[in-house]
């Protein structure tokens, strides 16, 4: 399990540093971008799930790290956005892509058009979050959470988080195939084994 959040209460991350970005051209952007996505690509494809404890301001890139993550916890001060229009440039560290999947395309419209940033209770309405928590108990309700999850089965849950996130690109055919694939493959495991064993004998 990874949580990641930011050092205090006052931001998660406030996204890109601007004062670099304003001094540089389009072949230097695209360079950028493509860190970005590096980043967050392999924070979205590593099979262990990543929780964010959002713990006040994830604006832009900030957002964009959030999204990257499988669980989004809020605390009850968190704000998030896009607000990159209204410095002259659209989302590039997957804000458009990942966003619409998230909460679909007509809300990451509005968020990404207009810039606006919002508070944990909308963000949790629209489904962008999972759960608001006080500042205060924020981390630990993460731990809490992390440790629930860590009593199951690590390669099931590796499996499942891959299902999930090809499925959102797949048609439904290959989807179902990939997940029968999948679930066989479980079967090789010793885990498997000892965990099924343990529950007949509970039973």
């Amino acid at each position: 399990m990874i949580i990641i959040t930011g050092a205090g209460q006052k931001a998660f991350s406030a996204g890109a540093d601007i004062e670099y970005m304003s001094k540089i051209g389009s072949v230097e952007a695209e360079k950028y971008a493509l860190r970005g996505h590096e980043v967050l690509n392999k924070i979205e494809s590593i099979e262990k799930p990543v929780i964010a404890a959002i713990n006040g301001y994830a604006l832009g890139g900030g957002c964009e790290l959030a999204l990257a993550c499988d669980i989004r916890f809020a605390s009850s001060n968190a704000q998030l956005g896009q607000p990159e229009v209204t410095i002259g440039i659209c989302p590039g560290w997957g804000g458009t892509q990942r966003l619409l999947r998230i909460i679909g395309p007509a809300r990451a419209k509005d968020l990404i058009f207009t810039g606006r940033k919002i508070v944990a209770e909308e963000a949790l309405s629209m489904g962008l979050i999972n759960k608001i928590f006080s500042i205060e108990n924020l981390i630990s309700e993460a731990k809490v959470y992390a440790k629930n999850i860590t009593k199951n089965s690590s390669f099931a849950i590796g499996k499942s988080k891959m299902l999930v996130n090809r499925g959102v690109d797949a048609n439904l055919d290959t989807g179902l195939k990939l997940e029968i694939y999948s679930w066989s493959l479980c079967f090789s495991t010793k885990d498997r084994e000892e965990r099924m064993r343990a529950f007949l004998e509970k039973k």
